[in-house]
């Protein structure tokens, strides 16, 4: 199954957060908080849209609806609910 958004919408595979603490402590799932980084999957047609499928990005706290796409949670999120491109060394993160 394809999905390709429409206007200033972006589809996004959330990250999943870590499951431990900087002290090593493993967190249950119901403790954990939701993830607010993602990988771009499509972006709709809208020219003001400056990110791309591949791009890490960071969204908002509570933005977007959630989909699932083949058993795989995603989200689709409104172009102003993105906040930051995550870059490594300069360049554009990508899995």
């Amino acid at each position: 199954m394809t999905i390709k958004p429409l206007e200033d919408r972006v589809l996004v595979r959330p990250v999943k957060p870590e499951e431990r603490t900087r002290g090593g402590i493993i967190l249950p799932d119901t403790a954990q908080e939701k993830s607010q980084e993602g990988e771009v999957v499509a972006v709709g047609d809208d020219e003001s849209i400056k990110v791309k499928p591949g791009d890490r990005v960071l969204f908002a706290k509570y933005s977007g609806t959630e989909v699932k796409i083949d058993g795989v949670e995603h989200l689709i999120v409104n172009r102003s609910d993105l906040l930051a491109v995550i870059e490594r060394d300069g360049v554009a993160a990508s899995s």
